[in-house]
């Protein structure tokens, strides 16, 4: 038996990312996003959703750039720090022993520990109530080689990323297949005579 809620967001897990920005005065900020995803793949677009009243709102959106850097087990402490602590009152850089590494197209430090940063570049805001919805266009991807196999292949899992549902973090679980198991023709092992 279910129970009928009053509409909200439950479309978790979602993943937690730490986005980086840089203000007008030069002052770089970290905070927390668990309302972000992949929008398009050609052009490459994303969005994040942000309150209005966030501090880093304004660096948003008088730069209009920010990076997305993706979370991991040995992340979720930052993860988590830097979505209750404001950046008005607190350097999250220092006070996660995070390391800044500069972005290569937009003014936007990085976060050097994360497996994966991308860059973006605002192309609309869309005031949506509580949040406005920030879409924008991936300017470039960094990829820690530490986590490619030996055929070249990006493999996050081994990063041990970690995703966010109705606050709790979790890290991710087994692989329980790839794209298209589900109807990929099984080898039978048997080999036919002559």
């Amino acid at each position: 038996m279910k129970e009928i809620w009053k509409p909200g967001n439950m479309l978790y897990p979602i993943p937690a990312v730490l986005v980086s920005t840089r203000g007008r005065d030069g002052k770089d900020n970290l905070f927390t996003v668990a309302w972000t995803g992949t929008v398009c793949t050609d052009p490459a677009m994303v969005y994040i959703s942000v309150r209005k009243s966030r501090y880093s709102y304004k660096a948003l959106h008088e730069t209009g750039v920010f990076a997305i850097n993706l979370t991991t087990e040995k992340l979720a402490r930052a993860a988590d720090y830097c979505g209750v602590k404001s950046g008005r009152d607190h350097d999250k850089w220092k006070d996660c022993a995070l390391t800044k590494e500069e972005a290569g197209k937009i003014p936007v430090s990085l976060v050097s520990e994360s497996p994966v940063n991308i860059e973006c570049r605002i192309t609309e805001e869309k005031d949506l109530g509580s949040h406005v919805m920030m879409l924008a266009q991936v300017l470039s991807v960094h990829a820690d080689t530490a986590f490619m196999d030996e055929n070249g292949r990006f493999m996050l899992e081994a990063a041990h990323p970690v995703v966010y549902s109705h606050g709790t973090y979790f890290s991710l679980g087994k692989r329980l297949g790839k794209f298209g198991f589900s109807v990929r023709k099984k080898k039978s092992g048997v080999r036919k005579k002559g």
